[in-house]
Parts: C-alpha cells; structure tokens; sequence
C-alpha cells in the first residue's frame, strides 16, 4: 500500500513538473478572445485584427534571425498560402518581432514568401499572445468569430499537419 502511496505521488509529482516544462510561454489559451492590435505591413498599409472578423486568421510570428521560422515559412508559404490566398474567408499574417523595414524586406525575398508581413517593433503585438522573452516562431489560429483555435511553437511536422487540416476544416 506505502509503495502505491508513493507511486501515485510521484507520478502526480511528475505530471506537474511536465506541465510546467511544456509550457510554451503564451499567455492566451485555446478558446480565449484573440488580443486585438493594429500592425503596419511592409506595404505601408496599417492592418487592425478585429476588422478581420468573419474570416479564419493566422497569425505567424517570425523574425530573420528564427532559423526556425527560415525552415517553416517555405511549408506556410506551399501549404497554407497558396492553398487559401484566393479564398475571402481567409488571412495570413506574419508579423515580424522586433526589426526595422529594411531587414524584413531583405528576409522576406530571402525565403522566399509571398503572403503579408507587417512590423511589430517593440514586441508590444507579440507580448499581448505570449511572455515578451518568450521565443518564436508561433502560430496562431483564429476562428471567424475571434476565437483562438490553435497555438503552435516551433516547427513540428505532425502538428503543421494539424494545424493545415484544422484551417481547412474551418474553412469548409
């Protein structure tokens, strides 16, 4: 009996410690309202997420310097972008944390990707989904009423694939 006691408390004793390792640092959850904010495109266009209500939005969160998100963009840019450009319903964003214009024009033709990037200078856009140290890249799903459906981090090919067959879903 003592030895399932400490069995039990030990396996309770891990399964906290591996929540809390697993924590990706966002600070929105699945089901929560997406943070509303205002971005400046390399365009020179200003973009406002709540005008977006009504269509699936993604949200994917990069910088140059991500080898990371250098190996993922190529997937986004075949898989999602191109898939869903033409539809109404839909929008991609990635917002690029913390560099001037020029850098992320020199990125974006160095990828190549054609889907929009907008500036978030300070990290302010990228403090509202997670903890301002917090690394990328992260993707963001959002519903067509707001609502976050999906947080990614990093590159992992099984949950790109869900990721890509939730959008489609949403999408139907």
């Amino acid at each position: 009996m003592n030895k399932l006691i400490v069995f039990i408390a030990l396996t309770m004793s891990l399964m906290s410690y591996a929540q809390t390792t697993d924590d990706r640092a966002y600070l929105v959850k699945v089901g929560d309202r997406a943070p509303d904010f205002s971005m400046k495109l390399t365009n020179g266009k200003t973009t406002k997420l709540s005008d977006l209500k009504g269509k699936v939005v993604m949200l994917q969160f990069t910088a140059s310097w991500c080898s990371v998100c250098r190996k993922e963009m190529p997937f986004i840019e075949r898989d999602i972008w191109q898939k869903h450009k033409a539809n109404p319903n839909f929008t991609l964003m990635a917002i690029d944390r913390d560099e001037p214009l020029e850098t992320v024009l020199k990125f974006t033709k160095s990828i190549p990707i054609t889907y929009p990037i907008g500036l978030d200078p300070k990290a302010d856009i990228f403090a509202l989904y997670a903890q301002r140290e917090a690394g990328i890249t992260r993707n963001v799903i959002i519903d067509k009423n707001g609502k976050i459906v999906i947080l990614t981090r990093l590159y992992d090919e099984a949950e790109f694939k869900k990721m890509t067959e939730e959008i489609d879903g949403l999408l139907k």
